[in-house]
């Protein structure tokens, strides 16, 4: 591995809360929250019926009609935001096809196609099945879409690992730049909403009916949600040497998994302790340096407890200090993008001085005694930043970020 640095200049999301990175900013620093009743399909079914939907998103907006027509939606939220970071690190035809890469994850991939195909197969027959529908499906279109859409000719890969997809994606996009296998890399997570979200996460019990409540003691659970968000990551010295507007530095990324239960986190958080560990290590900073913390906080009775517990194993005395929020408060689980979007939260809170708040709050849990940055976003000019994300399977990805100036 060489001594390359990574940097971040440009981004790019699509999310319940707002579109395009000014959009979403505004809204996540007002608190505003896009959990509003499921219209994608009937929930009549479901115990739960709100979630968080890309409202307004047309894909016409950002694509060709050729593009939008050959794409699932979790193709067309990659590529609409992966057009928006390119666009806003200034490379707008300018990428070296050879020299820029993609790299994306995602849970479900385009479970929304293949929902779709098995509705005629069940209605109708299956010579009735559109053979263009049936070739969306595959999830490794996805980055291979973003990369046909912008002539990216470096490595294409897909990250399948679950909920922590996005920073997986976005650490395996940092070591390629950092061993110079190419200069520039599109990274990040998208994840449309889709019945089969619905149907596991109200199996397995962990929704509520109404708000998402990270850390608060009267928390009932997670928000099945959608969206995408793509980083364009650079080689600093290309990015000095162009004169690019720098967001912040990727410093480092920590990986592990719980080996514990398929669903359920470590009882006392040793994976996420250790990905927080791991992430330090391979940024020389020390539990000191750290000025905040984006929580996964989905808004679980296990997930926030055993976070916390992972905080304070790691920080120590130093864990209440540190401000940790969670934006699913705002607009529920997007799934494989959650930590994309969660990323890019984190280059802008890094370079605006502001936090985002935890929303829904309103009753501390003794288990959950951390700053949570209750209601309101926060002033706060942090230098260094861990964002974590854990997923089934027990799999946990943390990225650190810093400051850069």
């Amino acid at each position: 591995m060489s001594d390359r640095r990574v940097v971040i200049t440009g981004l790019g999301v699509v999310s319940p809360i707002g579109l395009g990175k000014d959009g979403f900013w505004q809204a996540l620093i007002a608190g505003k929250s896009g959990i509003r009743p499921i219209t994608a399909f009937d929930t009549s079914d479901y115990p739960c019926h709100n979630g968080g939907q890309v409202w307004d998103f047309n894909p016409d907006d950002y694509l060709s009609k050729e593009s939008t027509k050959r794409m699932g939606r979790a193709s067309q939220f990659a590529a609409a935001t992966a057009g928006m970071a390119i666009e806003d690190a200034g490379l707008s035809g300018r990428l070296d096809p050879e020299r820029t890469g993609v790299s994306l994850g995602s849970t479900n991939g385009e479970a929304g196609v293949m929902e779709a195909v098995s509705d005629v197969w069940i209605k109708e027959r299956w010579q009735q099945i559109n053979p263009h529908l049936i070739a969306q499906y595959p999830p490794q279109l996805i980055p291979a879409n973003v990369a046909i859409e912008f002539g990216i000719e470096g490595p294409v890969v897909m990250m399948p690992n679950a909920c922590a997809a996005g920073n997986w994606a976005i650490g395996h996009a940092y070591d390629l730049i950092r061993s110079g296998d190419v200069d520039v890399m599109l990274a990040g997570g998208t994840d449309p909403i889709s019945r089969a979200a619905f149907v596991g996460f109200s199996r397995t019990f962990s929704m509520t009916k109404d708000l998402c409540q990270p850390f608060d003691k009267n928390r009932k659970g997670m928000l099945v949600s959608e969206g995408a968000a793509t980083l364009l990551l650079e080689d600093l010295d290309c990015a000095r040497k162009r004169g690019a507007r720098i967001y912040a530095e990727i410093a480092a990324y920590g990986l592990s998994c719980d080996a514990h239960h398929i669903t359920g986190p470590h009882p006392e958080g040793l994976g996420a302790a250790r990905a927080m560990r791991n992430a330090l290590a391979g940024s020389g900073l020390s539990d000191d340096d750290i000025d905040y913390i984006s929580a996964h906080g989905t808004g679980t009775k296990a997930n926030d407890k055993v976070e916390t517990l992972a905080i304070k194993s790691v920080f120590r005395e130093h864990a209440k200090k540190i401000p940790v929020s969670s934006i699913k408060s705002m607009m529920g689980h997007t799934m494989g993008a959650a930590s994309a979007i969660e990323a890019v939260a984190c280059a802008l809170a890094l370079s605006e001085g502001i936090i985002p708040p935890t929303i829904n709050f309103s009753e501390p849990d003794p288990d959950c005694d951390l700053d949570c940055v209750p209601n309101e976003a926060r002033d706060y000019k942090a230098e260094a930043i861990l964002s974590n994300s854990f997923a089934f399977g027990g799999n946990c990805s943390v990225l650190a970020l810093r400051k850069w100036r």
